[in-house]
């Protein structure tokens, strides 16, 4: 039973997901794209995120290729298939930013014309391109994971080795994730930094003005940074969790289950093989649940879009956790995993709302930083910071009750599969997400091409909700990269202890190489070091959205100067040289960062043994989550608070409680765009490198 249910849901239900996310962009692409002009300006956007992802994946693909030379080469178990997971993963990680990336591109000129009609059609174009992101991230990672863990023997009882093997599948999407992360956050920023900084706050015109050169740059960025960056993020938390919590499940012992459980011994090897497939079953569940929540996100009141998206996401949550219910049953597996699913799904939602309150521009916490403004930049900068600390608070502690919980409940297991819990809505989830970077393109669309003010003023209601949204799913992504990253520091341990084992036992090593205990100085020097990693990684990419910003002001500033009549709206712009700018600054900026994170962890390794990186991981977890929880809470807040006064309030654009709150978005727009959400990424990435490359370790240890 449990093998048929593998196959309805791990290879039926993606399929069922690809076919209605096919239907979604037919859909979309049959609607209206308006006039001449607004078709002229979303070609500029599509052919510029386009070349861009061009680009960035010619680069990529050279990255790619070594990887899979190391691995095929030096990886001392399972080599060859690792490595072509790795390739697979990678593939399947560049697949799903395309196709979202050009949805997206195509969506939001369709969103401008539907806004012309009405509110409730310009939303469901706009929800329907992140629902076909969202869907297109869930499918091919579920049915990535169902046919390589087949083909692999998992099936046939191979399963240890063929999940050995699929862990190369979660390296080439970590590794792809965090180059898109930071690559398209550093081409967002530099474009929205520069276009802010020169055209509102120094030339003194309005946001998306045709003038500015860097307009279109700042459209393409979106499109770059928060879709296929953001879609390639949970791709790689939605394969971890999923894989981790198979080897957790392979990892476990009969005397655990009995300890846990009280499940007899005899009856182990049927609970185990339940609880391998369980995940992949569950990923399953979830795409078929996220499919029926799209269809209640519908609203024509401007103020009930925010509900109408929550609708959507709380219906789909409700049948996965019936549906678990049904698959706990007929696997005969423990209620406690019933459990573990609620706590994961719990917690996600538990962070949106907490995410919710301090960045929404009608709630308290970014209202303040608004008032702040009225005594300037400073100030504003100063709330927005306190707000981004004070936000850690709540989601750490709702982490922090989920791993509590789901560990009680199921011991390491538990905590993997509340990870999966958490990502079972991924496809309505990442749609809700991905639905905002469409509607703010929708919007410069509208003010570019001149349409009606009632039509921004539609894309503006839907672009506010689409921040909170933004910074809800990067609470989101945190949140799950929290749990994921545990689950594989759990998967990380047990690989070591296997090649140790393996290689003649503890009494083989020097035991200061493998102890995982506080007294041991390789481990403080590990955590000392994995600590430390986010910030640098942090000053790399925060530095690199500067030097990029800088050179995108110089080249509008050059424009406004040389191109007679440009201010006065008598000439065009060179939109393509921001563009370029902006391209070639994120991929040569992208490449320290991503490095980094695939070396440290390998270095460490060799350096402090498997102590050491097991110090590594956790210091790298704690500092990491943080930091990425108040970057991407404070830049959230910080932007909303810009909005609060555009809508008229403390003065309205122009003012100079305005000037100051652009101020201090523009330092937000890096941490939550840029630095914030590759944070995430980068700890995943050390983790996934550390559990494959961990026999490498010990072997050097010898």
């Amino acid at each position: 039973m449990g093998q048929q249910l593998f196959v309805i849901f791990g290879i039926g239900a993606p399929i069922c997901a690809a076919i209605f996310a096919f239907i979604l962009i037919q859909a979309i692409n049959k609607r209206d794209a308006g006039t001449d002009r607004m078709k002229s300006i979303a070609a500029l956007i599509r052919s510029g995120a386009m070349a861009f992802l061009r680009v960035e994946y010619s680069v990529l693909a050279v990255f790619v290729a070594a990887m899979f030379i190391v691995l095929a080469v030096f990886l001392p178990r399972s080599a060859v298939t690792t490595a072509v997971a790795f390739l697979v993963g990678a593939t399947l990680s560049a697949c799903a930013g395309w196709v979202g990336m050009r949805t997206a591109t195509g969506a939001a000129v369709r969103t401008t014309q539907a806004a012309k009609t009405s509110l409730a059609s310009a939303l469901r174009v706009a929800f329907s391109s992140g629902a076909v992101m969202g869907l297109t991230v869930v499918a091919l990672g579920t049915l990535g994971i169902a046919i390589l863990y087949s083909m692999f023997g998992g099936l046939d009882g191979a399963g240890p080795a063929a999940v050995e093997s699929l862990f190369g599948l979660s390296l080439g999407a970590s590794s792809i994730a965090l180059f898109a992360r930071v690559g398209g956050g550093i081409y967002t920023k530099a474009a929205d930094v520069g276009a802010d900084l020169s055209g509102k706050v120094e030339a003194g015109i309005p946001e998306d003005d045709p003038r500015n050169p860097a307009t279109i740059a700042d459209a393409v960025g979106d499109n770059v940074g928060d879709v296929a960056g953001m879609g390639a993020d949970l791709f790689e938390s939605y394969v971890g969790s999923i894989i981790s919590s198979i080897a957790l499940a392979w990892a476990m012992s009969a005397a655990s289950a009995q300890a846990l459980w009280g499940t007899p011994a005899d009856a182990f090897d049927q609970l185990q093989g339940a609880l391998v497939l369980f995940p992949v079953v569950l990923a399953g569940v979830g795409i078929i649940c996220s499919i029926v929540g799209t269809f209640a996100v519908r609203t024509n009141d401007e103020k009930a879009i925010q509900g109408a998206l929550n609708r959507g996401l709380f219906l789909a949550s409700i049948l996965v956790v019936l549906a678990a219910g049904g698959l706990v049953s007929v696997l005969e597996l423990p209620m406690a995993i019933l459990w573990c699913v609620i706590a994961g799904l719990g917690s996600g939602v538990a962070i949106g709302k907490l995410t919710e309150y301090y960045t929404a521009k009608d709630l308290a916490p970014a209202q303040r930083i608004a008032q702040q403004s009225e005594t300037g930049p400073a100030t504003n900068i100063i709330a927005g910071l306190g707000i981004g600390m004070m936000s850690c608070g709540g989601p750490t502690l709702v982490i922090c009750l989920a791993i509590f919980l789901s560990f009680d409940w199921a011991g390491l297991y538990g905590i993997a599969i509340a990870a999966v819990g958490m990502l079972s809505t991924l496809g309505i989830s990442l749609g809700v997400d991905a639905y905002g970077p469409v509607a703010d393109n929708a919007g410069g669309i509208a003010e570019l091409s001149g349409c009606e003010p009632f039509v921004r003023e539609r894309t503006d209601a839907l672009d506010a909700v689409g921040n909170t949204t933004a910074a809800i799913g990067k609470g989101f992504a945190i949140g799950s990269a929290a749990l994921t990253a545990l689950a594989l520091f759990s998967t990380y341990r047990a690989t070591a202890d296997a090649a140790i084992e393996a290689a003649g036992g503890v009494g083989a090593f020097n035991t200061r190489l493998l102890s995982l205990n506080l007294d041991n100085p390789n481990v403080l020097l590990g955590m000392f070091i994995g600590g430390m990693l986010p910030f640098i990684f942090s000053a790399l990419t925060m530095n690199a959205v500067g030097r990029s910003a800088n050179k995108m002001i110089e080249e509008v500033r050059r424009q406004f100067q040389s191109i007679p009549g440009l201010l006065e709206g008598k000439a065009e712009p060179d939109s393509a040289q921001c563009v370029a700018i902006s391209t070639k600054a994120a991929i040569r900026e992208m490449l320290a960062p991503g490095l980094l994170a695939v070396i440290a962890p390998i270095a460490t390794g060799f350096i402090l043994g498997v102590a050491g990186l097991g110090g590594l991981l956790g210091g790298s977890l704690v500092t990491g989550v943080l930091m990425a929880l108040m970057m991407a809470n404070a830049g959230g807040a910080w932007d909303n608070a810009k909005k609060f006064i555009e809508e008229g309030n403390l003065g309205g654009k122009g003012s100079e409680p305005h000037k100051a709150a652009v101020i201090g978005d523009t330092v937000g727009d890096p941490f939550k765009d840029t630095a914030g959400p590759s944070l995430n990424i980068l700890i995943k990435l050390m983790s996934i490198v550390s559990v494959i490359f961990a026999p490498l370790v010990v072997g050097w240890m010898l």
